[in-house]
């Protein structure tokens, strides 16, 4: 093992990364980055995107032909032409860095499956699972596998994979606020609004839970954006007609595209009476855990990580509700938590400490104790 005393460097490579974008993998990334940063290391993001300002931090590779938005198979087909040129860009980075670790934060759009021959120990994180023709040459590059919950794993021992390697480290909190004041949250539960924050994707399931929100009268405020990845080639215009079409019939709603800055998300989550989150499918559930940190009670699905994230009984910092009930099962959950002065206190208190377990530096260490650091 590596002197324990010595600060390291991380590299982080997302293909997509862009500060502010609305996808948990590029927040996840900037909160782990951040708490290697608290904790004396230091840490960089490599990226393929165009950046909106200039940090040192942020080291843009100009060697992958690709414009973003993109799916899959575009950016495979990107990888796949300039491998060659790709690679020998980020060994000149790692070396110019002195990277000790590297991350690839996909085995895709973090180009974990042409993961250079560098000094650096190379990491996958793998937030999904992704396709196999990625994931194959991506295991066979890294020394450690990383993933934000036990669903991955599970995922990938059911695809047949050997994960006696891989390691849980969690996704971190970016910021860290207060929770919303003991009187405020007492008048958000009686007047508040119902909000929900999602990227524009089929899986969170946005537009059915305004389909199903018809009858409710409580002000429901709902934002989305586009990510940097998409299934196909205008899917997320689709999601948002499907989106924009459900909400058009709400009673009291306001509904926006356009994302939120990252520092702006705590705020607007703790204005909220209840959170929301009505995904499908969740790796680790970010939306959740952001809402949590400031003491909002969150209502979702139980599915993948979402039962453990939130919990469950008098610690639960929130209510889950099985997805065979459907979308109306998420809004009477929510009505019937708000209607409850004592359990909703008890919630929303339980959320916030239930969510002190990531905060960046207790993640940070986590990782580092994963990679043999």
């Amino acid at each position: 093992m590596a002197d324990d005393h010595r600060p390291r460097t991380v590299a982080f490579v997302l293909a997509s990364y862009t500060p502010d974008a609305p996808a948990g993998i590029e927040r996840a990334t900037a909160a782990l980055a951040q708490g290697l940063r608290d904790l004396g290391h230091h840490a960089v993001i490599v990226t393929a995107a165009a950046q909106p300002h200039q940090r040192d931090d942020v080291i843009r590779l100009t060697t992958p032909r690709i414009a973003f938005p993109c799916d899959d198979m575009t950016l495979r087909a990107a990888i796949h032409a300039d491998s060659d040129a790709i690679a020998g860009e980020l060994e000149t980075v790692f070396d110019t860095h002195d990277v000790d670790i590297t991350v690839y934060c996909d085995a895709l759009w973090g180009l974990g499956r042409i993961a250079v021959g560098h000094r650096a120990v190379p990491v996958l994180a793998a937030h999904v699972l992704g396709h196999d023709e990625d994931l194959q040459p991506a295991l066979g590059r890294a020394r450690h596998v990383i993933a934000p919950s036990a669903v991955v794993p599970d995922q990938a021992t059911a695809r047949g994979h050997d994960t006696t390697r891989w390691r849980i480290v969690p996704n971190a909190l970016l910021h860290d606020p207060a929770p919303t004041a003991p009187a405020r949250r007492a008048q958000l539960r009686t007047r508040g609004p119902i909000r929900a924050l999602a990227r524009l994707g089929a899986e969170k399931n946005v537009a059915a839970l305004l389909t199903a929100g018809r009858l409710i009268t409580r002000p429901v405020d709902v934002i989305v954006a586009d990510a940097a990845f998409e299934t196909r080639d205008g899917a997320q215009d689709d999601e948002l007609a499907r989106c924009r079409f459900a909400a058009a019939h709400l009673r009291i709603a306001s509904f926006r595209r356009g994302g939120l800055a990252w520092h702006d998300v705590p705020a607007w989550l703790a204005e909220a009476a209840v959170v929301i989150v009505p995904s499908l499918r969740e790796s680790f559930g970010l939306v959740a855990l952001e809402a949590m940190a400031v003491g909002t009670p969150v209502v979702a699905f139980a599915v993948d990580n979402l039962p453990h994230l939130i919990g469950s009984g008098p610690g639960a910092g929130g209510v889950v509700v099985p997805p065979t009930l459907g979308e109306d099962a998420l809004w009477k959950a929510a009505q019937d938590l708000m209607a409850d002065r004592l359990r909703y206190v008890e919630t929303a208190r339980a959320a916030y400490y239930r969510s002190r377990d990531y905060l960046p530096t207790t993640v940070a260490q986590t990782f580092l104790k994963a990679v043999g650091e």
